[in-house]
């Protein structure tokens, strides 16, 4: 699975900056979440990713394939 955060902020017209902003967490974090650098992430983060970016967890992931 993989995130689906960069993709969503750009059909948004927002920036990693103002996702940062919102949710309030350490750049690097942030950036690490958005490039798919993290192991894992907790349920409150995925919840505000949610209401921040008005989604659903289901439009947050994809499936990855390695090939």
């Amino acid at each position: 699975m993989k995130l689906r955060i960069l993709e969503i902020l750009k059909e948004k017209g927002k920036t990693k900056y103002w996702l940062n902003m919102q949710l309030g967490m350490s750049f690097q974090n942030c950036n690490n979440m958005v490039y798919n650098k993290t192991q894992s992430i907790k349920f409150s983060t995925l919840q505000a990713l949610c209401e921040i970016l008005e989604c659903t967890p289901n439009d947050l992931f994809e499936e990855f394939h390695n090939k």
